[in-house]
């Protein structure tokens, strides 16, 4: 197989790499910004995502390597390469196009977590290609592969409220949104490894779905009204004398 530069992959697998090539290693890179600054933030849920993956398939993503943290280890009976690109955000694509040139790892074979705006916090969308709805990210990485034919899965974060863009994406969740991400973190790895074993449209079919809202609590019921008892004849009030009565006559009288 010849490595295509033009491409960032092998050309003979070009016409196939709309679907995974088998006894290939796979690359799954999540995207993100390095630095204690960026941690937690909406731009690195691709990050988060591959954090939960390591932890799930034991593998350590220490090493640096092509402007990278890599690790490497196998998923089921893949091989496989958990990326995280120390580029920053905007050439993501130069660090994925090395690693995929350097393993000679056909496109087909890679799969991108990136965060997403569009979709409200916590949600899924799992494509097998597609342009790069405005994320600069996936810009960078369909420039330097030349291709839009790689899997992608897009993890949402909510549209921004009142602030600019880079803020918002730059910005933290807030404590209650944090709680759903964290299961959007688990959810992404589950689909990764669906994509990996099973294929792009099992994946879809099963994460492309609205997350579980969380539950609310219950309210408490209010306490039993109980109808008014009718009061005893000795605490009832006395009723005032009729004026007109005989006896209010003959008191008036005396």
């Amino acid at each position: 197989m010849v490595y295509d530069k033009r491409y960032g992959f092998c050309t003979e697998n070009k016409k196939q790499n709309k679907n995974r090539q088998e006894n290939m290693m796979i690359v799954i890179a999540g995207l993100g910004n390095p630095g204690k600054e960026y941690e937690h933030t909406r731009h690195n849920a691709g990050y988060g995502v591959i954090d939960a993956l390591a932890r799930d398939l034991d593998i350590r993503v220490e090493k640096r390597e092509h402007r990278a943290l890599v690790g490497k280890g196998m998923l089921g009976s893949e091989k496989c390469m958990l990326v995280k690109p120390l580029t920053y955000m905007n050439l993501s694509g130069e660090s994925i196009r090395e690693i995929l040139e350097y393993y000679n790892v056909p496109v087909g074979n890679l799969l991108v977590i990136s965060d997403d705006v569009a979709l409200p916090v916590g949600t899924l969308r799992i494509r097998k290609k597609g342009s790069a709805g405005g994320h600069n990210g996936l810009k960078n990485i369909i420039l330097q592969l030349a291709t839009e034919d790689f899997a992608r899965i897009r993890v949402g974060v909510g549209d921004k409220e009142q602030r600019d863009m880079i803020s918002h994406v730059l910005g933290h969740f807030s404590s209650e949104d944090a709680k759903s991400m964290e299961e959007a973190f688990r959810r992404g790895a589950e689909a990764a490894k669906v994509w990996a074993l099973e294929g792009a449209d099992a994946a879809m079919n099963r994460f492309n779905t609205k997350p579980p809202k969380p539950e609310k609590p219950a309210k408490p019921e209010p306490p039993a009204q109980h109808p008014a008892r009718p009061a005893d004849a000795a605490d009832r009030p006395a009723k005032p004398a009729d004026p007109a009565s005989p006896v209010s006559q003959k008191e008036e009288n005396t």
